[in-house]
């Protein structure tokens, strides 16, 4: 975990640069995608988002309830309903969870703490990238 200082406009400049954005999905779709059959399983893509969503466990909900909150996430990743995620269904709903927490943010810098691989962390750097 690091520290760090971002913006809504941070994020947002990430998912706009299409090539840095595009390559970062690519790789975490990628690890995710433990068969490499080049689509994620709903197993697959629950193992990518246990850290996201196990802060909502500390609220101590059921199994049960966090498995429909997988549930949810998976149906709305897989929009053609094929019963599995291919990149392209990846990339897209990526974008626009980084959008919304883009516009969530806002204009006012926040300090938060990120995982180094995250993708916001990856935007972080991604700005620092464009300074230099």
């Amino acid at each position: 975990m690091s520290e760090a200082i971002l913006n809504g406009v941070t994020v947002q400049a990430f998912v706009e640069d299409e090539e840095a954005f595009k390559k970062c999905i690519n790789e975490y779709f990628k690890d995710l995608d433990v068969n490499g059959d080049g689509v994620l399983s709903r197993s697959e893509l629950r193992k990518g988002f246990d850290s996201l969503l196990a802060v909502g466990n500390d609220a101590g909900n059921t199994k049960q309830e966090m498995s429909s909150l997988y549930d949810i996430v998976f149906e709305k990743f897989d929009s053609d309903h094929s019963g599995t995620v291919d990149l392209e269904e990846f990339r897209s709903e990526m974008k626009e969870i980084m959008l919304a927490v883009a516009r969530g943010i806002g204009n006012s810098p926040i300090q938060v703490a990120l995982g180094n691989d995250s993708f916001l962390m990856k935007a972080v750097q991604h700005e620092a990238s464009k300074t230099q």
